[in-house]
């Protein structure tokens, strides 16, 4: 006999994954600025040097791109009160989308109030049932979820691999109409897209290829033009959408390409047409910080001086970071546990960095995600290679597992620490598990 309705919120009173972390003193999410600068911030009265952040060129605080959104909001108002589709359309978006286009080579370019909406309202619209979309297993939650949103068939693929790619659409049916999805530059792991292999495979059963920029726009090809123009395949490639929340220093998005995919995208894009347009302040400063990026190539000069740096620093010092070969650094630390604390040490000494663990990475194989910045000082950055080395001694990083044998994983999850605090035995603990901690740092940590 029923019960009666489900009670919807009992999950929320039944959650405790971040009240844990809290009382353990190691909850690492959520952390205030009081005042940011670039290259550190002011949390709690302190100054940390901020290595947490995705803003590649400095460009988020630059006086020029504060006072550009300050004139965009002098002269049209705080925001646009409508959709781009009905009264909320401004001279500066259009412009904006003119210089993105031409910056890119495309014939034309739509933006978006964030790159998530991107993604999922490009992928929804220009899929249909029967279609298949082939998805790099490392691509960001906003490509999971638009591919999961979207009615094609969502069919993953090995991470960066042509072979298991051509393996996938091999067996597709050959009615299907099939699309090619996956980061320019990985956001965990830092390496770059395999172009040069997967767009050959991909046209060779006639798929189209879809490269999000998100993390490659302002830090590879001319003038931080991205992937597709790292490898000189602008013409090959059907899609690119991008961001303005990372070297651009703000938040939106855009998807560029030929006119007549544009123009449908303005007319059948639920995420674009039935929400409010990009604020004025916010086109306003992206476009200054797009002229500025082609302007001052001196900042992606810097930015990659300061990422071999941190590649060399890192490797010196014992820390296995992965196949990055930009200026995102996962640090592998191991126990889940372990990188909770790591992260916490680190913000007690000045660092402000965030932890990355499964699912969001395997598990076993917790990362502290750093990124680094054109405006980031060599003082800077040797004392975040003095705090890691320290840490990593003092918490017995190279015991863990992950270092001293890698390979051993478990499918569970441990969001808890035991009160004793034994990092080195949360790996072994049989207690309990949290999936509901999985699905909040997967949500975070990517």
């Amino acid at each position: 006999m029923a019960n009666g309705p489900r009670d919807l919120f009992q999950k929320c009173r039944e959650y405790r994954d971040s009240a844990d972390a809290r009382a353990q003193g190691f909850y690492p999410y959520f952390r205030s600025i009081e005042e940011p600068h670039g290259n550190y911030v002011i949390c709690d009265g302190e100054r940390k040097i901020m290595i947490g952040s995705n803003n590649y060129l400095g460009l988020a605080q630059d006086p020029r791109v504060v006072e550009a959104a300050c004139d965009a909001t002098r002269r049209y108002g705080a925001g646009c009160t409508g959709s781009r589709l009905l009264n909320g359309t401004i001279k500066l978006h259009v412009e904006l989308e003119e210089a993105i286009a031409d910056f890119l080579g495309c014939e034309d370019a739509i933006l978006f109030s964030t790159g998530f909406f991107a993604n999922q309202g490009a992928l929804i619209a220009l899929t249909e049932e029967g279609d298949s979309i082939l998805c790099d297993r490392e691509n960001h939650a906003s490509i999971i979820d638009g591919c999961q949103f979207a009615p094609a068939k969502l069919i993953p693929f090995r991470h960066n691999s042509a072979t298991s790619l051509e393996n996938r659409l091999k067996r597709l049916p050959e009615e299907s109409g099939r699309l090619v999805i996956l980061d320019g530059v990985f956001s965990m792991s830092g390496d770059i897209a395999n172009l040069p292999e997967i767009i050959p495979v991909s046209k060779r059963h006639g798929a189209f290829v879809y490269v999000d920029e998100a993390h490659s726009l302002g830090v590879l090809g001319r003038q931080g033009r991205g992937t597709v123009d790292h490898f000189g395949v602008q013409d090959q490639v059907d899609i690119t959408m991008g961001t303005f929340s990372k070297s651009l220093g703000s938040m939106g998005g855009f998807i560029a390409g030929n006119g007549q995919m544009v123009e449908y995208l303005k007319h059948r894009a639920r995420c674009l047409i039935f929400t409010a347009a990009l604020a004025p302040a916010v086109v306003g400063g992206v476009k200054k910080a797009l002229e500025l990026m082609q302007e001052e190539e001196w900042r992606i000069e810097q930015l990659w001086r300061n990422t071999r740096k941190m590649h060399e620093g890192f490797k010196r010092i014992g820390f296995n970071i992965g196949e990055t070969k930009t200026p995102i650094v996962p640090i592998l630390i191991g126990s889940e546990a372990k990188a909770f604390i790591f992260t916490q040490r680190l913000f007690e000494e000045g660092i402000f960095a965030t932890p990355a663990i499964y699912p969001a990475v395997r598990y076993g194989e917790a990362i502290v995600r750093t990124s680094f910045m054109a405006t980031h000082t060599d003082e800077d950055l040797d004392r975040v290679l003095e705090i890691f080395e320290k840490l990593a001694r003092e918490l017995g990083t190279f015991d863990d597992p992950a270092y001293a044998n890698p390979g051993r994983r478990k499918n569970v999850f441990d969001f808890r620490l035991p009160d004793a605090v034994a990092t080195d035995a949360v790996r072994e603990n049989g207690g309990e598990y949290s999936q509901n901690g999985s699905g909040l740092c997967a949500s975070v940590s990517r």
